[in-house]
């Protein structure tokens, strides 16, 4: 099952009742109903595996957007942080209903973040910490987009190709190498480039000294600046 915010419950005013446990059945526990947008939150953890927290939010630019049923384009390689090429907008349906939901899953497909058709965005992550992380890099890119937009000039989009890489490098980026397994030789070639990693043996001019020498080695670093 999963959890959600209760419907009609100001954020401020919440507390630990007004979250809602619904199991994969539908059925929701306890005295307060679901969000209405339940049915969103419940086709993503039902369809896709790797969605373990859900943000749905009407946040001031992404829903300008949606209102004149834009999507985000690559006009920037952070798009890409919502798996794809592109952050797509719904089709319009009616809030809180299965037809708005399935427009939901049509436009997010394989990617993790959507805008929802004169009314807000959605997106999901493998944690709350990244689902609300997505949720407000959208609401950047929305924002930036627009002011690009307000220039008069239509932003220059990347191509395909360019974004193929980006995408790639999202693989490696912020991954520690524990994290790198099972990657394409194309993902490997566009992997973000560490620097040199040295062994646990430092040297002497930069390395930390060891305990036994840390007197003979400040002395040192005082005849320096003496001199």
């Amino acid at each position: 099952g999963f959890l959600i915010t209760a419907s009609g419950v100001a954020y401020e005013m919440m507390r630990l009742e007004h979250i809602v446990f619904m199991d994969m059945d539908g059925t929701y526990y306890g005295n307060f109903m679901p969000s209405s947008e339940w049915r969103m939150h419940f086709d993503i953890y039902k369809g896709i595996p790797e969605a373990a927290a859900v943000v749905h939010a009407h946040p001031t630019y992404c829903t300008a957007l949606s209102s004149q049923r834009r999507a985000i384009p690559a006009f920037h390689y952070m798009v890409a942080a919502a798996g794809g090429k592109v952050i797509e907008c719904t089709e319009y349906a009616t809030f809180g209903t299965q037809e708005l939901s399935d427009n939901m899953l049509s436009a997010l497909a394989s990617r993790r973040s959507a805008l929802l058709a004169n009314h807000g965005m959605v997106c999901y992550g493998p944690n709350l910490d990244k689902a609300l992380w997505l949720a407000n890099e959208t609401e950047c890119l929305a924002r930036q987009y627009i002011c690009a937009l307000s220039t008069g000039c239509v932003p220059h989009v990347l191509s395909d190709d360019e974004m193929d890489v980006i995408l790639a490098k999202f693989k490696t980026y912020a991954k520690q190498p524990g994290h790198l397994a099972g990657l394409s030789a194309f993902e490997r070639e566009q992997a973000v480039r560490a620097p040199r990693f040295a062994s646990a043996a430092f040297c002497n001019c930069c390395g930390p000294p060891n305990s036994g020498d840390f007197g003979e080695h400040t002395a040192t670093k005082q005849r320096r600046v003496e001199t």
